[in-house]
């Protein structure tokens, strides 16, 4: 045989099978399968100290029938044991390979994306192929309709879902809009995100508005208060748009409103010259960073002094906000990163937006809000927990704080003596 013909045999090998990913999924494989049987060993050792007539409760019983599991790096074969109670009482359930689970969770989020990347139902068999195996049988185009359905369902589940026994200490909130357009370009996706008292971040609501307006905004806060949730959050954040400040200050007046320093910097950016960017939005910086609201004020007035007889528009949207821009100060300083901006909306959206910038076409409103709900589930589950939510108790509770510091109750000389 002739070395061309070894290259070409070589090289037709290579065509048809990646020895690499092959040896990833058998090694893949092989964890599983051992990460399973220690899980089943443990559920055993757990239960051992139980016993009938003198033999084990519990027993191994062989093996439910193998299934395949489709992953970023193809499809895992996956035998779970079998547990037999004597009893009848104790049931095992792997955690690891849940009951009817048939792909990984990164191809559950897999989906959604590429369909909003524009891949057509009928297309994601030859797309995924060089991903969960030449052989994707199961995303042929029926299957994946019913994803979508599935979805659609889940998403009109989570709308409905009951708030009474929800608590939310802080929310943000924004309307975002995205390349892949829906049906009426005058709509945006509405969302708030809250956090809880114990520091964890929820998606709250998701709808579609017209253009932020005031009565989307109402619809949207209504629907959430009629479903349950009764408390006020202490703290609303978002940027500048009136139509959401209305609402809440409307159906939520103990509510206090936060702007975002972001999008107020990017506002007052536009109406400067780029060669003073740089420059402004440093002593922009010294405002909200500074360490106490009396020396905000002064950062403040200096950047007005600086720029407003040049510069009038830029001076007139920054003044505008003033308080607004402030309000983080009466909260723990250790909530202040969190509070200044929207970055808890903005960073999950920035996915969304980078995944559907190539989608030209147009949507229906179901589909969008159906393909960015999963996206955000996605998103939800690498959510950290608020930073200094041990403090969340106390902004519960209305303990007042005076630039970050909790304020102490000062006890004259004459209750002291009583």
């Amino acid at each position: 045989m002739s070395n061309q013909d070894t290259v070409i045999q070589f090289q037709n090998k290579e065509q048809f099978s990646d020895l690499l990913t092959d040896l990833a999924r058998q090694g893949a494989v092989k964890m599983l399968a051992s990460a399973i049987e220690a899980e089943v060993d443990d559920f055993l050792e757990a239960h051992q100290s139980q016993s009938r007539d003198g033999r084990k409760r519990l027993v191994r019983n062989g093996y439910l029938p193998e299934r395949n599991i489709q992953s970023g790096i193809g499809d895992l074969a996956v035998k779970v044991p079998r547990v037999r109670d004597r009893d009848a009482g104790l049931k095992y359930q792997s955690n690891i390979v849940p009951p009817y689970l048939r792909r990984s969770r990164s191809i559950e989020a897999l989906l959604p994306l590429l369909y909003l990347r524009g891949i057509s139902t009928g297309d994601f068999q030859e797309t995924l192929a060089p991903l969960v195996g030449e052989n994707a049988k199961n995303l042929s185009p029926n299957v994946i309709s019913r994803l979508k359905a599935t979805w659609l369902d889940e998403y009109q589940q989570w709308i409905k879902r009951d708030l009474s026994k929800k608590e939310y200490v802080y929310i943000w909130a924004d309307g975002i809009y995205l390349k892949a357009r829906m049906e009426d370009e005058r709509s945006c996706v509405l969302v708030i995100i809250g956090v809880d008292k114990y520091g964890k971040k929820e998606l709250l609501a998701l709808e579609d508005g017209y253009r932020e307006s005031k009565i989307s905004w109402s619809n949207l806060i209504c629907d959430v208060q009629n479903r349950g949730l009764k408390s006020f959050p202490k703290v609303g954040v978002g940027d500048g748009a009136l139509g959401f400040w209305a609402a809440l200050s409307e159906l939520c007046p103990e509510t206090r409103h936060q702007r975002c320093w972001v999008h107020k910097t990017c506002n007052i950016l536009d109406k400067l010259p780029k060669s003073l960017h740089a420059k402004a939005k440093s002593q922009l910086h010294e405002i909200w960073m500074s360490a106490s609201r009396e020396d905000a004020y002064k950062a403040f007035d200096y950047f007005v002094k600086q720029y407003q007889a040049k510069y009038p528009k830029a001076t007139e949207c920054l003044q505008k906000d003033k308080e607004e821009l402030l309000t983080f100060y009466d909260f723990p300083a250790e909530h202040w990163k969190s509070l200044r901006t929207t970055n808890p909306i903005e960073s999950t959206f920035a996915t969304v937006r980078h995944r559907t910038k190539k989608a030209k076409g147009c949507f229906s409103r179901n589909t969008i809000l159906t393909m960015v709900f999963k996206l955000c589930q996605s998103a939800e589950n690498s959510w950290i927990r608020l930073c200094g939510f041990e403090r969340l108790g106390d902004v519960i509770n209305g303990i007042q704080f005076v630039d970050g510091i909790k304020k102490e109750v000062l006890v004259s000389d004459d209750e002291v003596a009583a």
